[in-house]
């Protein structure tokens, strides 16, 4: 009963990793568009995503809390009982640690995003004003 919940918290925390991964795709491929170069992009985008992965299923599946199904925690005591509540109660913590876990990381790849953008776009300022102007006025 015990591997079965493992597996079955592990699959849930992969689950909600790939909804997660997939609907943060788009943002964050075009947060690292403007700041890295074409080639670097890809590699970060997939990184980021690969963290996501191995954030999620890490936070979900705790399995220093699942070892009490199979070790008891007193000499004398009983081991727990993996009843149907006990599952339900597992899974909604696989599903919320699983969301904790990844929400953290991407709250920091978007803070560190912010402050490089803000650096990028305050580069980008400095440079249109030691060049005498705006792109515009160039043109004309």
């Amino acid at each position: 009963m015990f591997v079965t919940l493992l597996v079955v918290n592990f699959l849930l925390a992969f689950a909600v990793s790939f909804i997660v991964a997939w609907l943060f795709r788009a943002p964050i491929n075009r947060i690292l568009e403007r700041l890295v170069t074409e080639d670097l992009f890809v590699a970060w985008a997939k990184y980021i995503v690969f963290a996501i992965y191995v954030v999620g299923i890490s936070g979900g599946v705790r399995v220093w809390d699942l070892e009490k199904y199979i070790t008891p925690p007193t000499q004398g005591s009983a081991i727990v009982l993996l009843t149907q509540d006990r599952w339900v109660l597992e899974l909604y913590r696989t599903v919320i640690g699983t969301l904790q876990g990844i929400a953290w990381m991407l709250l920091l790849f978007f803070v560190f995003a912010l402050i490089a953008y803000v650096i990028v776009k305050g580069l980008e300022l400095r440079r249109q004003v030691k060049g005498g102007g705006s792109f515009t006025e160039h043109a004309e």
